[in-house]
């Protein structure tokens, strides 16, 4: 990490996402205690996902005109206010509050795009995939240590968690303001409409832009619908109680962080991104085939962060090609382009896993299985990255700030 602005954006997701990971476990227990149904508590969830769809372009483009550093610092400022919702929620007993403090997070969620192209611009095209795997250890460290950090607030007082996160996230923002620089490397776009839909189009429409972005969403829906049903199969299947659901979440964070932090960002530059994808699309594919018959918790064990390895393999590597078949005018467009299709399939996964799992528990892992064999043959597909086309040329004049 010694790229100039590298170890800074990095610090600051994870501090953030520090906050992500003390609220997201409790979000499910604090809305059954106020009285929401099963239908509404996923509502809940999604409800942060449909906001991350809409928002995700519109952040990356703005980044793309305005610089980095001011979209991630105003990403920080909501993200902010999000916690400090859910914790008046949490005093309130206010499923409402729930609502609004998710629909915030989500809104301003949409700034990971610009975290990614951040490192987009500070790194050659041939690293950085391995630093988009910095984001993914920012989220598996988050993952880790966030729901241990919110059991231990919610002993003091069920607001406690959501101030914690809150603090957290005003640690990102004075962190952000003092240690995180404009990067070098990014040339604000030029003066034309905010969302300039002609600029992406032609990004979206260079070779191989399609294949990547559906291959994305396929990998996210997959790993989304072993997310949403994992505990499950734990409780039922394994007789777990809600301790040993957390470990086994904690578990798998940290080889989220083990395999993206480390793993990955030593193995994608000798191997390159197109057969670390494929690799990771195979191995997340026999991860969730093994899981669908796992006859012990040693199993379950073993089979859940081989699943995770995958995925650590296929998301970095993608979004690095993303990065590299997109002019550099149009990068935080294309990458948010890429946020909210990531939204839509975090959206579909469990849309689609809970109700098989309802019918056969293996069910869902099986059906994710043969989805990963069909990415595999994409991903066999994706071949070697052609130069980023410029971007689109835009009439002088045309639409305003």
């Amino acid at each position: 990490m010694r790229t100039p602005g590298l170890l800074s954006i990095f610090l600051t997701v994870v501090i953030d996402l520090l906050g992500f990971g003390i609220v997201l476990p409790l979000l499910p227990l604090y809305a059954d205690r106020y009285g929401a149904s099963e239908l509404v508590i996923g509502l809940l969830f999604t409800s942060f996902s449909a906001m991350q769809f809409v928002a995700a372009p519109l952040w990356g483009r703005w980044s793309d005109r305005v610089g980095r550093r001011p979209a991630i610092l105003v990403g920080l400022c909501g993200s902010l206010l999000s916690y400090l919702l859910f914790a008046w929620a949490a005093h309130a007993e206010s499923l409402a509050g729930l609502f609004a403090s998710r629909l915030t997070a989500g809104v301003f969620g949409g700034t990971i795009a610009t975290a990614y192209a951040y490192i987009a611009d500070v790194t050659p095209p041939k690293e950085r995939g391995r630093g988009m795997a910095l984001i993914g250890m920012a989220f598996g460290i988050g993952f880790t240590l966030g729901p241990a950090l919110g059991g231990l607030g919610h002993a003091l007082h069920p607001a406690a968690p959501g101030l914690l996160a809150a603090a957290f996230s005003a640690g990102a923002l004075a962190y952000a303001l003092r240690r995180l620089p404009e990067p070098a490397r990014h040339v604000p776009a030029e003066r034309t409409h905010w969302l300039d839909l002609g600029a992406l189009r032609a990004a979206l429409g260079a070779p191989g832009i399609a294949r990547i972005l559906l291959l994305t969403f396929v990998t996210v829906a997959c790993f989304a619908l072993m997310e949403s049903t994992l505990s499950l199969l734990a409780q039922r299947a394994h007789a777990f109680d809600q301790t040993q659901v957390g470990l086994l979440f904690s578990w798998l964070g940290f080889w989220s962080a083990l395999t993206q932090g480390v793993l990955v960002r030593r193995w994608l530059k000798r191997v390159g991104e197109p057969r670390m994808a494929a690799a990771g699309t195979l191995v997340l594919g026999l991860g969730l085939w093994g899981l669908s018959w796992a006859p012990g918790v040693g199993w379950l064990a073993v089979l859940s962060p081989l699943a995770v390895l995958g995925f650590g393999m296929t998301l970095p590597s993608l979004n690095g090609l993303l990065s590299q078949r997109s002019g550099a005018g149009v990068q935080g467009g294309v990458l948010g382009v890429s946020q909210s299709i990531q939204s839509l399939a975090r959206i579909a996964g469990p849309l689609v896993g809970l109700p098989l799992f309802g019918r056969a528990a293996g069910l869902p892992f099986e059906v994710g299985a043969g989805a990963m064999g069909l990415a595999l043959l994409l991903a066999l597909g994706l071949g070697r990255a052609p130069a980023a086309p410029a971007p689109a040329p835009t009439a002088a004049g045309t639409g305003t700030r």
